[in-house]
């Protein structure tokens, strides 16, 4: 992910991370994805079950049981060997995680363990008692789902009233205590209504916003069409840095990021060169201690039948299984190839990647994205829309080791 309000707006620098050692384990949650050790975050899909039927969901996930789901004491078992291993973010993600029943229970063992415990939901099932439960066991945030205004959003999730229980299910965190984000995944179908998402980001003061690039997976395959062109990302992206600079000089300091297509790094950071701004060698400091990419590395993905995977998107392949060991021996075993690649991948990078100036503050972008388009994971990303002399022509004075 990419902090463009921590960036762009300088709300971080280097020497906040140094601070504290660039450790995971002890860097608030904000400054984590600067930390130097890249300790997994850890995506539990802990249920595949959805109550909604989202068009680009990467899990296909649908309203039934589908069988086979870790119990609670397997559950348990996992969240005390990530504490152990130092992940320091557990994040309940599903299907819809609000629908499986011992999720506060879990919430409240992974926070007794000493992590942070997450949730990405579509927000519908929060209801007033659900966020007070959920507030009161620790969570330390929720990233509700939204992918555009009412029309758009509910287009989006197959289920009219979706955005309306959405909007409840942010007030009635809010109103707990928790910590609250919006999740919009970009497309050509909704990039119109980023405007307007910013406008009720302003207007209910929501302190959060993450903007997701498109991966082909799950159901998300079929909209590979539908991923906006490079220059349409260009204009997403500038919109996006826009309105959080907007935001922040109205006093607002929302948290903005961008998510799922590391490129958005380096752009950020030559457009800061073409503004003169005085903290474009700043920020390239804090994306190299950020290291793009990190599949296989700082993230991690464990699947609603204990199946552990590169990340939350790369479900096709998978390195083992909790039932079977822990995920801190499954996750540190360079027996399997890719596994091995994932964490040493610069060697295997071909065309464009391989050569890229900016390839330590990106990491190759999406591996997953590139297997999707072209069928070998090792290609470039096609998301990315950086042009060849952007990251082929002598390099500014800043970016030079």
């Amino acid at each position: 992910m990419i902090g463009i309000s921590k960036l762009y707006c300088g709300t971080v620098e280097p020497s906040d991370v140094l601070r504290y050692g660039a450790k995971s384990k002890r860097l608030p949650s904000h400054l984590l994805q600067f930390a130097a050790d890249k300790k997994p975050v850890v995506v539990w899909n802990c249920t595949r079950r959805c109550n909604l039927r989202c068009v680009h969901c990467y899990s296909k996930s649908a309203d039934r049981d589908y069988g086979g789901e870790m119990t609670h004491e397997e559950g348990v078992a996992l969240i005390e060997d990530l504490a152990r291993f130092g992940a320091p973010v557990v994040l309940f993600s599903g299907g819809e995680p609000m629908t499986r029943p011992d999720l506060p229970a879990l919430i409240q063992r992974a926070v007794g363990a000493k992590m942070r415990a997450v949730i990405s939901t579509n927000g519908t099932l929060i209801d007033e008692r659900a966020a007070a439960a959920l507030g009161g066991f620790g969570l330390s945030y929720v990233g509700i789902s939204l992918d555009g205004m009412r029309k758009v959003n509910d287009a989006f999730r197959g289920v009219e009233g979706a955005f309306d229980r959405a909007i409840r299910g942010v007030h009635n965190s809010m109103k707990a205590g928790i910590k609250v984000g919006l999740r919009f995944t970009i497309t050509r179908r909704n990039v119109g209504e980023i405007d307007d998402l910013f406008r009720l980001v302003r207007d209910e003061n929501i302190p959060r916003v993450c903007f997701y690039h498109l991966v082909y997976a799950g159901r998300g395959a079929k909209l590979m069409e539908e991923d906006l062109d490079h220059e349409g990302t260009r204009r997403a992206v500038d919109k996006i840095i826009d309105h959080t600079a907007a935001l922040h000089a109205g006093g607002q300091k929302t948290e903005v990021l961008t998510v799922d297509n590391h490129a958005d790094g380096p752009y950020l950071y030559l457009r800061m060169v073409r503004e003169n701004h005085p903290r474009a060698g700043e920020v390239l400091r804090l994306l190299k201690m950020n290291s793009g990419n990190q599949s296989g590395v700082g993230i991690g993905c464990v699947s609603w039948d204990g199946a552990v995977h590169a990340d939350q998107f790369w479900r096709h392949v998978t390195f083992g299984n909790v039932r079977e060991r822990p995920f801190s021996e499954i996750w540190t075993d360079l027996a399997n190839p890719l596994m091995a690649q994932l964490k040493n991948r610069r060697p295997f990078l071909k065309g464009r990647c391989a050569t890229c100036r900016y390839l330590a503050i990106c990491g190759g972008n999406f591996r997953v994205r590139a297997e999707a388009a072209t069928g070998d994971l090792w290609l470039p990303d096609p998301a990315c829309y950086l042009t060849d002399e952007e990251i082929a022509v002598e390099a500014p004075a800043a970016v030079q080791e």
